[in-house]
């Protein structure tokens, strides 16, 4: 016996690399434009406040229920204050989510080619849980999460690595069908094409929509994450953190994201400039050999018709650039590949044909 056997072990999730120096980072689906310039604006605020002193917030606890960032949320998404969630990063969010509402003996399920935390936090837990295979264009079999006992339901929208979106009506029927159990739809991706399943939570008491700032907001590095559900799931959510840590949004963390958030219509702008970019990717690519389910987030997920993924991928690296792959099974030819700036992606599909026909 040693103290090594009472230790909690688990595989981790194993994140994008992280690159130092001059790269074309395409790997870790960040957002190739800055956060809204009212972010800067108030970061400067902040510091000039720091160097007064005497009206230094840093010294303080920051506000447990982040009030002044769910105001803000409530006023863009018209969601009542009640009905908000928010942590730091969607995997806060979700990782509360999962400790909170799928404490059953039953299994959780969600798809077996998905977000790669999902299994990793079913096993930091120790709840049982069953991945349900995608058919062969990486689409979910809306009839494998109906009529099946399970200890609740996670499915993101559009589904990530694969980019595959789903419209709201495929997901209500999941919802309505599993009464008895939490659904939650992880909309890391929603704003770069889809429609939201945020009205569920008017007709609903069993669903949690978790959407993110990292992505459309450009502000991963800061951390928020947010979720929307009936009153009752957000104060379970909120009893379940506050007894694990009160106090996990920092100040700045609230300020900036509240300006960010009222910032809409640069949000928008930024959004379009994105998607206007993927559009013509996708049209490089096809021209190129490369074929892929067609992708409503902020990323592509592809294969070569005759060139592996791995040679692809170790390729592009020696040329500085990083995009993202799996050696896995059903997903080991494929890479995924986030979208960039106008220049990063003409970059891109430069050094794929230089690649291709060497």
């Amino acid at each position: 016996m040693s103290w090594e056997d009472n230790v909690r072990k688990v595989v981790p999730y194993v994140a994008g690399e992280q690159p130092k120096g001059q790269v074309i980072k395409l790997n870790t689906n960040e957002f190739p434009y800055p956060p809204s310039p009212m972010v800067a604006s108030r970061m400067y605020d902040l510091a000039e406040a720091e160097i007064d002193g005497a009206t230094s917030m840093l010294r303080k606890y920051p506000d447990m229920d982040a009030t002044n960032l769910v105001n803000a949320i409530s006023k863009v998404y018209d969601v009542p204050f009640e009905n908000i969630f928010v942590g730091v990063g969607s995997d806060d969010v979700l990782a509360m989510s999962f400790l909170t509402f799928f404490n059953s003996d039953k299994d959780i399920l969600f798809p077996d080619i998905t977000y790669s935390f999902y299994d990793v936090w079913a096993s930091l837990y120790r709840f049982p849980y069953k991945q349900i295979p995608l058919n062969e264009n990486f689409k979910i079999n809306k009839n494998d999460y109906l009529d099946v006992p399970n200890g609740g339901i996670i499915i993101p929208n559009p589904n990530a690595p694969t980019g595959v979106y789903e419209d709201p009506s495929f997901f209500e029927d999941i919802v309505k069908n599993n009464p008895d159990s939490v659904v939650i739809i992880d909309e890391a991706y929603i704003d770069f094409g889809g429609t939201s399943c945020l009205p569920f939570i008017k007709k609903y008491d069993n669903v949690l929509v978790v959407q993110t700032l990292s992505k459309s907001r450009a502000l991963a590095g800061l951390r928020i994450g947010v979720a929307f559900g009936n009153e009752k799931l957000i104060k379970y959510l909120k009893d379940v953190k506050f007894s694990f840590n009160s106090y996990t949004m920092n100040y700045p963390s609230i300020e900036l994201a509240t300006v960010s958030i009222l910032d809409v219509d640069y949000w928008k702008k930024t959004v379009n400039m994105l998607i206007e970019t993927r559009e013509w990717t996708k049209k490089e690519l096809k021209r190129l050999g490369f074929s892929f389910e067609d992708s409503m987030s902020n990323f592509i997920f592809t294969k070569h018709e005759s060139v592996s993924g791995d040679d692809i991928f170790k390729a592009l690296r020696e040329k500085n650039i990083f995009v993202r792959h799996w050696n896995k099974p059903r997903i080991g030819e494929y890479l995924r590949i986030s979208i960039g700036t106008d220049d990063e992606m003409k970059k891109l599909i430069e050094a794929l044909e230089e690649i291709l026909n060497a």
